[in-house]
């Protein structure tokens, strides 16, 4: 049975993670051949300041867009 991982920022509503959980799972389903209760999808939230982009945390880099724009 297939498991996707998905890391994501926090923040992301229900909504949004159950149509990605959709798009990829019939992805899977169609492209493995298998049925979609065979796959697994995990959501794993992580804050802004605990994911990196390069050297330089989401948390600043969005800090300093917002900073740009003012």
């Amino acid at each position: 049975m297939p498991f996707v991982s998905i890391r994501i920022l926090n923040g992301h509503s229900k909504q949004r993670k159950d149509e990605i959980s959709a798009r990829v799972t019939s992805a899977i389903s169609e492209v493995a051949e298998l049925p979609k209760e065979a796959i697994w999808v995990v959501f794993e939230e992580v804050t802004a300041e605990d994911w990196y982009v390069g050297a330089k945390s989401v948390s600043d880099i969005k800090k300093a867009a917002g900073t740009a724009k003012r």
